[in-house]
């Protein structure tokens, strides 16, 4: 894993136009040479189910906004908003965004929308965060958020990488979560954390479809398996992850729902994934 958490103590600028809905970069963290978080300023306007994502990003070089949509991975009590990213070498926005150190800015608009939101699934007794990659940014948010441990009695967080050092994020955020004196109470015993890999060997290795479909999930962590009167499910990742999961959702009696309509599993289909 490369080691670099870069944060630095804010420094005077020198005087520049603003970006248009600009918030300033207040830390960032390089976890490896393709994935890094960092954290920005919050709009005082801001408001935000836990789960949603907004457009963010930099001006391009023919002068106009830059702009993806990114998971909001800080809860929706945070005083700033924190976001999870890949690195993309050729990438339109991250091959600049990467790039951003403490006290720069970025262009942040601040209407959020989504669909990994609680209300847009109906009541159950069991909710799993399926991710790949940094997909697993919403998740960041909704496990942070003491609305997920109050709607259900297990929380099944199943994030799966190439390799260990891509896990890292998630694997400190759930360990501080079990720590944290606010909400620690509330995640014992509730929340389950189930990472693997997909090219390193490691202690869990394995694809969430595979590993769904042969029971092997549902065997570790001596659970039933999936059904559509107890389980519910939020999904994010790549285009062939959201398709192949959906199938296997589908497989277990689970029905797509949205914010006009909530049902038992939802998906996000504003990730981006590699290409930004």
């Amino acid at each position: 894993m490369t080691e670099g958490l870069t944060v630095t103590e804010l420094a005077p600028k020198p005087a520049k136009p603003h970006l248009p809905d600009a918030q300033i970069v207040t830390s960032v963290k390089h976890w490896t040479d393709n994935l890094f978080s960092f954290r920005v300023t919050r709009p005082q306007s801001l408001r935000f189910r836990s789960g949603e994502f907004v457009m963010i990003g930099l001006m391009g070089d023919n002068g106009k906004p830059l702009l993806r949509a990114y998971s909001i991975a800080s809860p929706n009590w945070d005083e700033e908003l924190e976001f999870y990213s890949i690195k993309v070498p050729d990438g339109p926005l991250t091959s600049k965004l990467q790039h951003i150190k403490v006290g720069d800015e970025i262009i942040l608009r601040p209407k959020p929308v989504g669909t990994l939101v609680h209300d847009a699934l109906l009541p159950g007794k069991r909710v799993w965060f399926l991710a790949t990659g940094t997909g697993l940014a919403p998740f960041a948010s909704l496990m942070r958020d003491p609305e997920t441990y109050e709607k259900y009695d297990q929380v099944i967080m199943m994030h799966t990488c190439r390799t260990a050092d891509e896990l890292e994020y998630g694997r400190q955020l759930v360990e501080e979560l079990h720590n944290d004196e606010l909400i620690g109470e509330m995640v014992a015993g509730k929340l389950r954390y189930y990472p693997t890999t997909t090219r390193e060997e490691t202690a869990q290795m394995g694809r969430i479809t595979d590993n769904l479909t042969s029971g092997k999930v549902f065997d570790d962590l001596d659970l039933p398996r999936m059904n559509p009167a107890e389980d519910r499910a939020m999904v994010c990742g790549s285009l062939a992850f959201n398709v192949d999961v959906k199938a296997v959702l589908e497989g277990f009696g689970l029905r797509e729902g949205a914010n006009s309509e909530p049902l038992e599993y939802v998906v996000e289909k504003a990730f981006v994934g590699d290409g930004i």
